[in-house]
């Protein structure tokens, strides 16, 4: 068996857990995170459990199916957990996990950048449109 320097298992363990690289773990959910449904759902969330028909009044534009596939996600990734209370009809709430809820911070973090710096983009953009790349 080989020796290896504690450089090597440096290296590789940085190689191990960049995100840019599609083999690393951090990719896949950098991947998941950056979806604008699981975005908007974990929004949704932040100030409480919700319904699934308040999230979808809340989640504009989201489809029955596609709530149903974020929801699902969100709850196997540990960010969202689902209650089923017994009643008829049957009640269903979602909230977030401890886990979904440290992300609230980040989201809320990006899009205060966004509000902030949309005039920027949009000026780039028109000169990038007009040519002046």
């Amino acid at each position: 068996m080989a020796t290896v320097s504690a450089a090597e298992r440096r290296e590789r363990a940085r190689r191990a857990y960049n995100a840019n690289l599609a083999e690393c773990p951090g990719h896949e959910l950098l991947s998941a995170l950056s979806d604008k449904w699981l975005t908007l759902v974990v929004s949704a969330l932040a100030d409480g459990p919700l319904r699934h028909a308040e999230l979808a009044r809340t989640v504009a534009g989201a489809s029955q199916k596609m709530l149903t596939q974020t929801l699902r996600k969100l709850e196997r990734d540990g960010l969202v957990t689902r209650a089923v209370t017994a009643s008829v009809p049957a009640r269903v709430d979602y909230a977030l996990t401890p886990l979904g809820a440290a992300l609230v911070p980040l989201q809320r973090a990006v899009k205060e950048w966004a509000e902030t710096h949309i005039p920027e983009v949009h000026a780039a953009r028109a000169r990038y449109d007009a040519g002046g790349r």
